[in-house]
């Protein structure tokens, strides 16, 4: 073969093998899910129908569960339909105490409660009940503590989980903890440890809060990599998120509004939408519907700018 001649071979080659890699290759990069934010609503009612339809009035498709006691089944009935019937997924249910309370009789109590809470999601058919593995911390129910980086923790944490699980044995709701900056878990390795330590998979799931998770400079500055390796190692258990963002304030760093800080929202977005089905990412920690409205927003501007839909 002539130089010239091989040479336009190759090329010829190449050309034919990019036109048939090129189809799977855009078969590998599913399009995303649509983005279901939520978030508190200040509509003063009890009414289930007027409640979901405040939600959508609000461009919100999920929505935290509204105040409902666990033996009141009817009133869990009208929610579950109301909510369903204008498309607005039940994203969570809180649970915030201290399963590790240093009183013996309040931690029992505590656990009682998150129990039923978890009991509560999955009646409303809600995908998560969350709350935070606890603190050792006598004074502050989520404050730091040295302990709190500890296997005491982590194995406390272990038992905690599992006797609520195998208590409820939920068929649809996860039992998830909010990732913590002083507490386990404060990464995806350390979540990860806890998945395979509590061994239910049918009740415990992941709960992705990127902004607590920012506790250092190294973590702020490269925090697209960190949103990258939690989805990477935690995305088949992820079933909630939380939505806020975190700035550096007189050398510290401290919570703000979605937009107002240094969170890579793009990078976050496009993991949480590219996991093949709908995880809700529900705003949280603001004071006022103007502060809601300003945050739902830049989310949702920023959705529509890296090409997610809005559920």
């Amino acid at each position: 073969m002539r130089p010239h001649s091989r040479r336009q071979f190759f090329r010829v080659s190449t050309v034919a093998a990019s036109s048939l890699l090129l189809p799977s290759l855009l078969r590998a990069q599913p399009a995303p899910s649509p983005l279901r934010l939520g978030g508190p609503i200040f509509l003063k009612t009890d009414d289930p129908a007027l409640l979901a339809r405040e939600h959508r009035r609000l461009e919100y498709s999920a929505a935290y569960a509204p105040t409902v006691s666990l033996n009141d089944r009817p009133r869990i009935e009208a929610i579950r339909k109301a909510f369903a019937a204008e498309n607005v997924l039940l994203a969570e249910v809180g649970a915030w105490v201290n399963m590790l309370d240093p009183d013996p009789v309040k931690r029992r109590q505590n656990l009682q409660y998150v129990t039923d809470r978890l009991a509560l999601a999955d009646e409303l058919g809600a995908l998560a009940c969350v709350n935070i593995a606890g603190s050792f911390n006598p004074k502050q129910w989520d404050g730091p503590d040295p302990r709190n980086v500890t296997n005491l923790l982590f194995e406390a944490t272990v038992e905690n989980c599992q006797k609520i699980i195998d208590a409820v044995k939920p068929s649809k709701a996860k039992f998830c903890l909010e990732m913590m900056g002083w507490s386990y878990p404060d990464g995806p390795d350390v979540y990860l440890r806890l998945l395979r330590a509590i061994d239910r998979p049918g009740g415990f799931g992941v709960h992705v809060d990127m902004a607590n998770l920012i506790n250092s400079p190294e973590r702020y500055y490269n925090n697209a990599a960190l949103t990258k390796e939690t989805f990477r190692k935690l995305g088949r258990w992820v079933v909630s998120a939380h939505a806020k963002d975190i700035a550096g304030k007189d050398a510290h760093l401290a919570e703000t509004l979605p937009g107002r800080g240094g969170l890579d929202y793009t990078t976050y977005l496009r993991e949480i939408t590219s996991l093949g089905r709908e995880v809700p990412l529900m705003l949280e920690h603001l004071r006022t519907p103007e502060e809601y409205d300003e945050a739902r927003q830049y989310v949702m501007r920023k959705a529509i700018e890296v090409g997610v839909p809005l559920g």
